[in-house]
């Protein structure tokens, strides 16, 4: 069985009471070809130094320092282009991975030649414990992913040397425009949903989050839609809807 580099992304911003527990998730992972980029966005706190403290056990571990901050998609792209190897895994400095995460993943890669992007169901989070779990459809198309986006970021790999240009845009919602650009970059490709949670996403103490406001949040949406897919106004409104009855009876 092939063993392929997996380069996974961690942008950083001033994490550190979290980022030791996520590049510990990392390191702990039972598959253990990987590189782990981690991009400092200008962080004012202890973050650089409980990173470099890593590096010194593990060189697997390398370390981007930005000197100007430009927001997450930004660093994630900074991540993308120094990354070397065959498939991308993104994992923010607050969350952290089961440690067969990556191993459940490649070995669908080895055994199954058509899936390019591998997701899978994750916990929800905080201090007081799991919320909830939320899950993965099995399969995932271009068409089923203009009606919601069903990737947790921080569950997703995909393909890199099949997808080497595309980035992450500086808008709401990066994660979705992001997976919507490459399953829109060519014919038939293909997602694969493990129902397994294989990875926990910490939510917000008091409850909010950058894209908690429903309106703005939809606002965003429409903006893909139209501005970014220049999707027509029929089509658009087609597939809002689906967004919309998600967004309503999704539980928090």
């Amino acid at each position: 069985m092939p063993s392929h580099l997996v380069s996974i992304i961690m942008p950083a911003y001033n994490a550190e009471k979290s980022i030791a527990e996520s590049i510990e998730s990392v390191l702990d992972q039972t598959y253990k070809n990987f590189e782990l980029i981690v991009v400092n966005d200008c962080s004012s706190d202890n973050t650089k130094k409980i990173v470099k403290n890593f590096i010194q056990l593990d060189s697997r571990i390398k370390f981007i320092d930005k000197t100007v901050n430009e927001g997450v998609a930004s660093a994630r792209n900074t991540g993308l282009d120094h990354a070397l190897g065959d498939f991308i895994a993104f994992l923010d400095s607050d969350d952290k991975w089961k440690e067969n995460k990556l191993e459940k993943q490649l070995d669908i890669f080895n055994k199954y030649a058509g899936i390019d992007v591998i997701y899978s169901s994750y916990y929800r989070f905080n201090s007081s414990g799991i919320s909830k779990v939320v899950g993965a459809p099995n399969f995932l198309n271009k068409k089923q992913l203009l009606k919601g986006n069903p990737i947790g970021n921080l569950t997703a790999i995909y393909n890199f040397k099949k997808f080497p240009a595309i980035r992450q845009k500086k808008i709401g919602h990066e994660d979705y425009l992001f997976w919507l650009e490459l399953f829109s970059s060519s014919n038939n490709v293909k997602g694969f949903g493990i129902q397994e949670p294989l990875a926990y996403y910490r939510v917000a103490e008091n409850g909010a989050s950058l894209s908690g406001n429903k309106l703005r949040s939809a606002l965003w949406t429409w903006n893909i839609y139209r501005h970014h897919l220049k999707l027509n106004v029929i089509s658009s409104m087609f597939y809002f809807a689906f967004y919309v009855f998600k967004a309503v009876f999704k539980r928090v």
